[in-house]
């Protein structure tokens, strides 16, 4: 059974990218997604604080409370959306997030609707847990959201459907769903018995509109975050699920017997990360060079989404190749470019992208494109 279960895991080629990157010492790294920027000032501070008062007992499973209601008074100023703490999981990273999610909501052989392409993680965390993920193909017709209409299909034809997970803004894409969107595929999963998880982790990096949460049309919305990405903390490993309030004591006896509890240190310093100042010149910096490699790469490919968030811009490489994995290959070997194929995030359309990352600052990113202007023709 083991053997079965973990035949359709997948290993990323941006990790052998990287770390063949990582072995030049003139390389550009468009490839990973790990924010650059320094977290404020005000969480070194508490992390310093805590590991002088040597504050390193478990935590309870669900984590501290003083940092869960930290979490909700965020919601209810970010989005006016009022949660309570004992809604409120955390996590060891958004990874641990998705795992006890998926424990809760998914027995064995039964499915999970995913967009094609999406984080691959999702996928492999469903097939760890003998579910099956059922991938329904977006791309710029249907502006790379999954709709209700895709939706009902795959319930109509799919037996065992029990949840659907979009992310918003995207991984790969970094675009939006529209608010109506959003709203319509929440109801549609409570008009059929089915959750709705949505990925946020990329809120807060958001530059031309505002997010929306899930949480704003129902309770029944299971929402996934991170101190990672906006935050500027991934090594902290520090995540948060929502969850409605039926299922949080199975959450708990589960986050007791996988995790214990997330790592104390990071949650005394992550009550700290909410320092708004310091958050808002994050969002400045990644939009600034959104705004510059966007305008640039869009000079050399095809660029069909101009990304609303996060930090990855999808560019169609069709005009030059045909293979993701032998372009990114080929760009780090000719001018030590590294990018991620984009076959990495699923099969639909695939082999025409790759994502790049605006994780570095500007000087790094204008030396990037400058290469690319070399090798590529006009």
């Amino acid at each position: 059974m083991a053997m079965n279960r973990l035949a359709n895991l997948t290993s990323f080629l941006v990790m052998d990218i990287a770390r063949q990157a990582r072995a030049l010492p003139n390389a550009i790294h468009f490839e990973i997604g790990e924010p650059d920027l320094k977290p404020s000032p005000k969480v070194l501070e508490a992390l310093l604080e805590a590991t002088q008062k040597a504050q390193v007992q478990y935590t309870e499973s669900l984590g501290l409370m003083a940092l869960r209601e930290k979490i909700a008074a965020f919601y209810q100023r970010r989005y006016g959306v009022t949660v309570a703490p004992q809604r409120i999981a955390l996590t060891v990273g958004t990874s641990g997030a998705f795992l006890v999610t998926y424990a809760l909501l998914l027995n064995a052989g039964e499915r999970l609707l995913l967009t094609d392409p999406s984080y691959p993680c999702y996928k492999n965390f469903a097939y760890v847990l003998d579910a099956q993920p059922v991938f329904v193909p977006i791309d710029a017709t249907s502006r790379y959201q999954l709709s209700v209409a895709q939706a009902e299909y795959a319930v109509r034809t799919q037996a065992g459907i029990k949840a659907m997970q979009i992310s918003s803004p995207t991984n790969p894409i970094g675009n939006l769903y529209d608010v109506e969107n959003l709203r319509d595929l929440m109801a549609f999963c409570e008009n059929h018995g089915l959750y709705f998880i949505s990925d946020e982790i990329y809120h807060g990096l958001v530059y031309d509109q505002p997010a929306h949460t899930a949480l704003e049309f129902s309770d029944n919305a299971i929402v996934i975050n991170s101190f990672s990405k906006y935050f500027c903390l991934p090594g902290l490993r520090l995540g948060w699920v929502i969850l409605p309030e039926a299922l949080m004591r199975q959450a708990e006896m589960l986050l007791q017997n996988l995790y214990i509890a997330a790592p104390t240190l990071s949650q005394y310093g992550a009550l700290a990360a909410f320092d708004e100042d310091y958050l808002a010149q994050v969002t400045a910096t990644y939009r600034t060079r959104r705004d510059y490699l966007y305008a640039e790469l869009a000079q050399l490919f095809k660029i069909e989404a101009k990304p609303d968030g996060a930090f990855y811009i999808w560019a169609n490489i069709s005009d030059y190749a045909t293979d993701s994995q032998a372009f990114a290959r080929h760009l780090l070997q000719e001018i030590q470019v590294a990018t991620t194929p984009g076959i990495d995030f699923g099969q639909h359309q695939a082999q025409a992208y790759l994502r790049f990352a605006y994780t570095r600052e500007l000087p790094h990113l204008q030396e990037g494109v400058a290469r690319l202007r070399r090798l590529l023709p006009p």
